[in-house]
C-alpha cells in the first residue's frame, strides 16, 4: 500500500467519526441553542430573539426545585450504584473463573428490552397489587402502599436502569488491574482495608468515576422513570423538559432547559476529569512512576 493510500485511510478514519459527530451532535445542539432564544406561542415558534426563557428559568422557583430535586436524585442513585457495583464486579473478576465472560454478559440482559418495558415491569412488581405486595399478603404482612408513585419508586427504577452500566465499567477496570500489587501489600502486612483504600481503589478510580458519570448524567435528565413511577411531588427536571416539548408546547423554554442541563453536565464532566490521573488507574496496571 502506497503512502498516499495510507494518508487517505488515516483521513477517512478520522473524518468519518468527525462528520458523524457534527451531523448528529453539533448541529442538533446548535439548533437547540438557537431555539432557546426564540419564543413559543400557541404551539407556534416565534423567531424573535429574546432571553426571556432563561429569565423564566432563573426567576421561576419551580424549575429550580425540579433541578435541585434531580441533582440530589442523581447523586444518591449514582453513589448507591457505585457502592453496589464494586462487590459485584470484584466477585466476577476474582471468583468468576471460566464463567467470568458469561457473568459479565448477563449484565447486558436488561438492555435486551426497551426502557419503557422495564419500567412497566417495575410497576407490576411495586404496585399495590404487584408481586412484592402479593408475597407480603401471602405471608400475612401488610402491603407496602407507600413505595409506588413516590420518589422511592423513582430511585429504585433509576438504580435498576443504570446499575448494569456501572457494574460493567468497574468490572472492566478491575479486569485490567494487576492484583499482584494487592498480594504484595498483603505479604507486607497490610490489612484488607488498607489494601482496598490505598491500592485497589486509587488504581481503579478512573473506572469508578466513569461508572459514576455514566449513571449520573442520564439520571439527571431522566424523564420516563418519574413519569411512570413518581408521584405528584416527584417531578424531575428531565420530566419537566419532556412536558415542555409535549403537552405544554413551550418548545423554546424546553430548549433553554436543555441548554442549561447540557452546560451543567459539561461542568460536571470537566470537574471530574480534573481528578483522574491516568497513571493511577486499573487500565494501565501501573502505579505512579
Amino acid at each position: 500500500m502506497s503512502e498516499a493510500e495510507n494518508r487517505l485511510n488515516r483521513r477517512l478514519f478520522l473524518h468519518i467519526p468527525t462528520v458523524f459527530l457534527v451531523i448528529f451532535f453539533v448541529l442538533p445542539l446548535i439548533a437547540l441553542v438557537v431555539l432557546s432564544f426564540w419564543q413559543t406561542e400557541n404551539y407556534k415558534i416565534v423567531r424573535e430573539w429574546t432571553a426571556m426563557n432563561y429569565v423564566t428559568l432563573a426567576t421561576e422557583p419551580a424549575y429550580f426545585i425540579f433541578f435541585i430535586r434531580s441533582l440530589f436524585m442523581a447523586i444518591f442513585v449514582s453513589v448507591f450504584s457505585v457502592v453496589v457495583s464494586w462487590p459485584i464486579a470484584f466477585f466476577i473478576v476474582r471468583h468468576g473463573g471460566r464463567y467470568k465472560l458469561i457473568l459479565s454478559l448477563l449484565l447486558a440482559v436488561p438492555f435486551l428490552s426497551g426502557e419503557v418495558l422495564r419500567l412497566i415491569a417495575l410497576q407490576g412488581m411495586l404496585g399495590p397489587t404487584g408481586l412484592v405486595n402479593g408475597v407480603l399478603l401471602k405471608l400475612g404482612a401488610a402491603p407496602l402502599r407507600f413505595i409506588m408513585y413516590s420518589n422511592s419508586a423513582t430511585f429504585i427504577a433509576l438504580v435498576y436502569l443504570y446499575l448494569p452500566m456501572v457494574v460493567t465499567t468497574v468490572y472492566l477496570s478491575l479486569l485490567n488491574f494487576d492484583f499482584r500489587l494487592a498480594s504484595a501489600a498483603s505479604a507486607c502486612g497490610a490489612n484488607r482495608f488498607r489494601i482496598f483504600s490505598e491500592i485497589v481503589w486509587p488504581l481503579n478510580l478512573s473506572g469508578t468515576i466513569v461508572g459514576f458519570l455514566l449513571c449520573f448524567i442520564p439520571t439527571l435528565s431522566a424523564a420516563l422513570a418519574p413519569r411512570f413511577l413518581g408521584g405528584p411531588n416527584g417531578v424531575l427536571y428531565g420530566m419537566s423538559i419532556a412536558q415542555q416539548f409535549g403537552e405544554s408546547g413551550t418548545w423554546a423554554l424546553g430548549a433553554a432547559m436543555g441548554v442549561v442541563l447540557f452546560l451543567f453536565s459539561m461542568l460536571v464532566l470537566g470537574v471530574f476529569s480534573l481528578g483522574i490521573d491516568l497513571r493511577r488507574t486499573g487500565f494501565t496496571g501501573m502505579g505512579r512512576q
